[in-house]
């Protein structure tokens, strides 16, 4: 196995890790919401990478022998690229009633607002 030959796999999985590591360290929504997307774009990055075939050409184009390349990793990214945006919307919309709500974006503080207003209650 060429584990050099598959670089594009080893970088999404790198940038995949980068993104994973700001969502579970980070208590700042903002900086959970960054993290996120870091993760969704190297998994696009992962489909797209193994949507393309050396060599390979439209399937449109197709010759007889030659090898084509899989559009459908790429209509499918481009699909969850709308919904990517739709949802870091709806995150930032979310991250800002909480701003409002609480005066602060960062977990920990929101979770002691939350259990002194418990333990007035």
């Amino acid at each position: 196995m060429d584990v050099l030959g598959k670089y594009s796999y080893w970088v999404a999985i790198i940038v995949m890790m980068i993104g994973f590591y700001v969502v579970i360290d980070r208590g700042n929504l903002l900086k959970k919401l960054v993290g996120l997307n870091i993760f969704q774009t190297a998994v696009f990055m992962l489909y797209i990478s193994s949507g393309k075939v050396a060599g390979g050409t439209a399937p449109i184009l197709y010759d007889g022998d030659a090898p084509f390349s899989n559009p459908l990793p790429h209509v499918l990214i481009l699909t969850a690229i709308v919904v990517g945006v739709a949802t870091l919307a709806l995150g930032l919309a979310l991250v800002v009633r909480i701003k409002e709500a609480y005066g602060t974006v960062e977990e920990d503080e929101i979770q002691a607002i939350e259990n002194r207003e418990e333990d007035a209650a």
